[in-house]
This record gives structure tokens, C-alpha cells and sequence, in this order.
């Protein structure tokens, strides 16, 4: 069974980031990026699914500048077979890249789709479903435990009550979760290994996406600064403060 993986470059999940002065958008000058951390977990996944005999090969996607090869070069090196980077320098929406990743399927053909439940760029959770729909596949969102069982994957799910468990039947896509698994550590002579590891490169007019934007983005802001708490001296005063606020 083959296994595309999506996966994003995004601003690193250690770094604070910077809002332009002008508001447009997210200051990206100067900026470690990394892979989505979501995406990095559906790779370990598919590689722990490849290694058990689920999978015969893993194909890496990502969609993106020329710098996203970086991202996909770290899939690979962590154990991805091949990749795929649709080259735009232009902000792909989610409903994009959905039409773009279904097109790459249908020439594929993969068993299993896994890829992030969301980017922590956009927090959109919304490109797994979109492709799901589009091509008319069983979905299983926010995964905590994935298990190929013959011709279908079951997919434990976390929910607002806990955990919920779904058999889909293959073809299947599949989003992860955080407590899905632990990725691993490229190691040296696996991230030299990667560089000659083939790459295609695409666009998205070879797989005839329109990327002309449905959303604007009105204003980019910093979130509000917290005020500072105060003291009070004892039950009275605080139950007195509470009053003025008008919660009690």
C-alpha cells in the first residue's frame, strides 16, 4: 500500500511570531521555518505503518515556495521514499491545496492519506476534510491510534468525551493528532541518504488548480495584553471587587 504524506513549512513551533507593521500578514524575514508539527507526527506514522508491512511506500507532498524542498529533504530523511513539491510563492487556502492533493492521488493511487489535523501557521483544520470530501473517501480525523486491519485502517479518534474508534475501508484519509506518536530524529547518514532521494518538482496549473484566493485577510494583529491581577487583602474586598464587576 502506498501512503502520501502532506506536509507544510511553517514558522517554527519554538519561535515567537512577529506581526508586520503595517498588519498584512506575518513577518517572515529572517525567521526559522520548519516542518508543520502535525505533518511531522503523520510522517513518523506512515513510517511505523511502512516498517510493520502496512506500507510499501511513502510519498512525501508538500506546497510551497522552492525553500519548502528543505522541509520535504527532512521527510525524506526521516524515512519518505519520494517527494513531490508543487512550487507557487503564492498563499495557498486550504480548499486549494485539497484540489491539488486530490489531483496528485488520483495519479498515485494511495492507499492512505495522513497528514496534519492543522498547520500552526493558520490553525485552519480544514484541507483533511476538504480532501476527504472531494475525493469521496472515508475519513478519520484527529487520530490518536491508527491500525491497518486488511482492506480498512482503524482510526481512534479524540473527541470532546475521550476517544472514539472508526473502521474506514481503504482508500482512507487519515489526520493526526499530538498524542499519535513520538517523531523521530533524522540521523546524519539518513539526511545524507535524502539528498539523493528524487524529488519532483510541479506546479499547480500541471494539475490544473486555480490558486486565485477566495478569502482576505482584513488585518493581522498582536493578541491583547493581559492586564495585571491585583492583591486583596481578604474575602470581604474580593467579594466587594466582584460586585463592581458585575459577575456577581
Amino acid at each position: 500500500m502506498k501512503i502520501l504524506v502532506p506536509v507544510k513549512r511553517v514558522i517554527d513551533y519554538n519561535v515567537k511570531p512577529r506581526v508586520k507593521a503595517d498588519g498584512t500578514g506575518v513577518d517572515l524575514a529572517n525567521v526559522k521555518m520548519s516542518m508543520n508539527p502535525f505533518d511531522e507526527i503523520a510522517v513518523e506514522e506512515a513510517i511505523r505503518l511502512k516498517e510493520k508491512g502496512a506500507g510499501t511506500e511513502i510519498v512525501a507532498v508538500s506546497i510551497g515556495p522552492a525553500k519548502a524542498q528543505e522541509t520535504l529533504r527532512t521527510a525524506l530523511a526521516m524515512g519518505a521514499d519520494r517527494a513531490i513539491l508543487v512550487e507557487t510563492e503564492e498563499e495557498v487556502e486550504p480548499l486549494a491545496v485539497a484540489k491539488i492533493l486530490k489531483a496528485i492521488a488520483d495519479e498515485e493511487q494511495p492507499g492512505l492519506v495522513i497528514l496534519g489535523k492543522q498547520s500552526i501557521s493558520d490553525d485552519s483544520n480544514q484541507t483533511g476534510q476538504m480532501l476527504a470530501a472531494l475525493m469521496g473517501r472515508p475519513q478519520g480525523t484527529f487520530a490518536n491510534t491508527v491500525e491497518v486491519d486488511g482492506d480498512s485502517v482503524v482510526v481512534k479518534r479524540e473527541v470532546d468525551g475521550g476517544l472514539q474508534t472508526v473502521k474506514l475501508a481503504l482508500p482512507a484519509i487519515v489526520t493526526t493528532d499530538l498524542r499519535l506518536n513520538e517523531p523521530r530524529y533524522a540521523s546524519l547518514p539518513n539526511i545524507m541518504k535524502a539528498k539523493q532521494k528524487p524529488l519532483a518538482t510541479k506546479t499547480a496549473a500541471d494539475y490544473g488548480v486555480d490558486l486565485t484566493p477566495r478569502l482576505k485577510t482584513l488585518k493581522v494583529t498582536e493578541p491583547a495584553v493581559r492586564q495585571a491581577g491585583v492583591k486583596v487583602a481578604d474575602v470581604a474586598e474580593l467579594v466587594e471587587k466582584i460586585k463592581a464587576l458585575g459577575i456577581a
